[in-house]
């Protein structure tokens, strides 16, 4: 970003609604004044005309009017099917309301083929008057003469249209085709070549008499060109420029080229100018920038309010040199370069002799002040901030004061998918200063609406998964607790309620009429996580209003481990297959350079040989590349899907052990800490070898059988050498044995209960556990789109990355 802006000298807003492009912009002096000041003509897609004399305290438009086409304006008008030759007369205005204008026509032509862009010059050196060459979207190149018809040519190869320009100096056309190459047409050329009647015959041998159409000369770009330009300031210049996506090039007449610059952003629109006998270029990019080039030195920027799609140059009344630039949507703007010059001027102060008994009496206020500030540690200024600040994520927010201020900053959450995220919850940070200058920071927790990933639906009666929650209180109606599903569900006493996924799953809540049970049940087994989550916290609320204090809820059946153990083989088999993707990958790029030695060994022969079907081999290779890419690709989307899916059922199995046992929550964090030692996948380090080393560590430490497997574990502190399993039964059977020894009774601890001396390392374990459970939105959403900025998802996943490592290396 640049530290200067384009200063702003007029603008103005055309219509509502309207659309422009970079032919709907240029500036000349059209109505023929002679004072040599330009005006602004712009075109719009609704087939608008407007011209303005822009002045700088006032918008002035000379001439507006509705065409009724799409043009496309210079000193002539191109429709679709029309080609309009106006001319704009002024006449000096007698009344209050100014000098009056009219557009004349004074020629015009009717199109057979419909029209993309044109161009004009003295085509084969006639003086004296233009002639005009339109591209239609056919590929042919039309010429007209004034009011007559002269020929018309079809271009070779053509598949869709490009921009074209008239080189004067050459007498030739320039156009980039849809090879993504210059090509140069002369018109002496084009006059001489056989005359096609449909595009498909310029591919032809051309007729007897004629000559078929070919290219003066090429240049191969490598990517599609936004806009070409040949600068006509003096004799001297001969240089072609043209725009491409990603970089800028320049070609001499002859086609060699003089230099490419690399672009870092996206272009938009560029215009070349004179200035001081060069030639110099004004570059507009996708980042609100507008930049000056002298050939490839960056000699200026500045930053505009808008991404321009056309830019110009132009000369008035009272500014010589302004910019003139336009957006898509009608914003049209005057501006200039440099900065303004500041006329302030430092007033002159009044002497007068200090009061050295005020000063003293001033610097004893402020040091108790100090003093008191640092004592309190800014608690009241944190209080305050508690109460009357009001932040929201995803948002850098700059508040000079903080006390009895609020400060609302909205921001949004995307799914990655359509497959309910593993978790709701996120953080927030805020950091301020105190008056003093001591830094503060505050943090708090926030869960995002369940409405946002489901809608209230029918219960459905037959479902494959079920789980049974019991209560030690008279069962509630689900309607009071979730009131914005209850307007929409079908069941008016509350016994039943149903949610319906993004993914098309529903969830059903069924209350029991003569227990004290809730059955939730879903054909799916990880769907159903949110919404036990978010039931059991409405419970807790629920009974906490009504001043409950001994509600107790808890799981009575035997945990679903099976079913759990269906999401944990999915997920295995994708990682399989993604580990089969990318050795195959590997082979078959191998065999594809492989394939390209060879060949180009038999091109570099001077007596070259039979290529024997390489050529063949090689597309047949390219394409089993590219299907295994795209392949491979598909794979990574299900993988990541199956791994956030897994991470809900995982979930589910903690809450269901922890009301199983009735777990405390530091148990169920080192239980969840656990299961859930990482928050992505990576090719290196994937969630199975990762468990299976948790788990391992905990069965032959706080839980195992026997001292002697304590002491033999803590002893080991070497680190494990982790990969992707053959496997999924050693895990599995590792998790059943964690869930037997827990529902025997025991604990889950970070320390053992036997006489032996804790590392170090496991100390540190406890105190990264402590924050295992604070999680980043951008994270539990699992790779939202949402652009998150804040140093507590950074913070939180770099503690969680901390306390897995240990864990292994345990």
């Amino acid at each position: 970003m640049s530290l200067f802006k384009a200063c702003d000298w007029w603008s103005a807003t055309l219509g509502e609604g309207e659309e422009f492009d970079q032919g709907c912009l240029c500036v000349g002096d059209v109505d023929n004044s002679g004072t040599g000041h330009d005006k602004i003509i712009v075109g719009s897609y609704m087939g608008m005309l407007r011209i303005f004399s822009p002045h700088a305290n006032k918008c002035t438009e000379v001439f507006g009017t509705n065409l009724r086409y799409i043009c496309f304006l210079h000193l002539a008008v191109l429709h679709p099917r029309k080609l309009s030759v106006y001319a704009v007369f002024g006449t000096a205005g007698n009344v209050d309301h100014g000098d009056q204008y009219q557009l004349k026509l004074i020629y015009e032509h009717n199109l057979q083929r419909t029209a993309c862009n044109m161009t004009y010059g003295t085509f084969g050196g006639v003086t004296g008057h233009h002639s005009l060459c339109i591209q239609s979207m056919d590929g042919m190149l039309m010429f007209f003469e004034q009011d007559s018809y002269t020929f018309g040519r079809f271009l070779p190869g053509f598949l869709l249209p490009g921009p074209l320009a008239y080189n004067s100096r050459t007498d030739s056309f320039l156009t980039v085709s849809s090879a993504r190459q210059l090509e140069s047409y002369k018109y002496e050329t084009l006059a001489v070549s056989a005359d096609a009647e449909s595009r498909q015959d310029s591919d032809l041998p051309p007729k007897a008499g004629g000559k078929r159409l070919s290219p003066d000369w090429t240049f191969v770009l490598g990517e599609q060109a936004l806009d070409v330009s040949v600068p006509s300031f003096s004799h001297s210049s001969s240089s072609i420029l043209v725009l491409g996506e990603r970089n800028l090039f320049c070609f001499r007449d002859n086609g060699q080229i003089c230099f490419m610059k690399k672009l870092e952003f996206n272009p938009s629109c560029f215009q070349p100018y004179a200035s001081d006998g060069t030639t110099s270029l004004l570059l507009g990019n996708h980042t609100n920038m507008l930049l000056v080039y002298q050939d490839v030195t960056l000699k200026w920027a500045a930053q505009l309010p808008f991404v321009p799609v056309a830019v110009r140059v132009a000369n008035f009344t009272e500014l010589r040199g302004a910019v003139v630039s336009l957006t898509s949507d009608g914003h049209l703007l005057c501006s200039y370069m440099g900065t303004d010059p500041s006329f302030f001027s430092t007033p002159k102060v009044n002497a007068r002799e200090v009061d050295y008994e005020q000063v003293d009496a001033e610097m004893k206020k402020l040091h108790r002040f100090i003093r008191e500030a640092t004592r309190t540690q800014g608690r009241r200024l944190v209080d305050d901030c508690k109460e009357h600040l009001k932040l929201s994520l995803c948002k850098k927010i700059s508040n000079n004061s903080c006390v009895g201020s609020t400060k609302v900053v909205a921001f949004s959450a995307f799914l990655n998918g359509r497959y309910p995220p593993a978790d709701l919850t996120g953080d927030i940070i805020v950091s301020y200063s105190s008056p003093t200058g001591v830094p503060r920071v505050l943090q708090s927790r926030f869960s995002l609406p369940l409405a946002l990933v489901c809608v209230p639906s029918s219960p459905a009666k037959n479902t494959k998964f079920k789980i049974t929650v019991d209560t030690n209180q008279p069962p509630v109606d689900l309607s009071s607790i979730f009131r914005e599903f209850s307007a929409k569900t079908e069941d008016k006493d509350g016994s039943s309620l149903a949610f319906q996924l993004l993914s098309g799953t529903k969830v059903t809540v069924v209350a029991s009429k003569t227990s004290q049970r809730y059955r939730i049940q879903s054909d799916s087994f990880e769907d159903m996580w949110l919404v036990v989550k978010e039931l059991l916290q409405r419970f807790d609320q629920h009974f906490a209003k009504l001043g409950i204090k001994d509600f107790r809820k808890s799981f009575s059946g035997s945990l679903p481990l099976q079913d759990y153990f269906l999401s944990v083989d999915h997920h295995f088999q994708l990682r399989v297959s993604a580990q089969q993707y990318q050795d195959l990958l590997s082979e078959r790029a191998v065999q594809f350079r492989a394939i390209q030695r060879r060949l180009l060994t038999r091109f570099k022969d001077k007596t070259p040989a039979p290529l024997q079907n390489l050529d063949t081999l090689l597309e047949a290779t390219y394409s089993q590349v590219m299907a295994l890419a795209e392949a491979a690709e598909d794979n990574r989307a299900l993988l990541e899907q199956a791994f956030v899916r897994l991470r809900s059922a995982t979930h589910l199995l903690v809450l269901l052990m922890s009301l199983w046992q009735g777990l405390t929550p530091d148990q169920t964090a080192i239980l969840e800490a656990t299961l859930l030692p990482l928050l992505q996948d990576t090719p290196q380090l994937g969630w199975e070898e990762s468990c299976d080393a948790a788990v391992s560590h905990l069965l032959r430490s706080c839980l195992s059988q026997s001292p002697k497997d304590q002491a033999t574990t803590l002893a080991q502190t070497g680190g494990l050498v982790l990969g992707l399993p053959q496997d999924t039964a050693r895990l599995k059977k590792h998790i059943a044995l964690l869930c037997d020894r827990i529902g025997k009774g025991g604990r889950l601890t970070l320390a053992s209960d036997a006489n032996v001396q804790v590392p170090a390392q496991v100390q540190n374990l406890a105190n990264s556990l402590s924050l295992s459970l604070s999680l980043s939105l951008s994270l539990s959403l699992t790779h939202t789109h949402t652009h998150t900025h804040t140093h507590v998802c950074a913070h939180t996943h770099a503690r969680k990355k901390e306390s897995a490592h240990l864990l292994f290396s345990l």
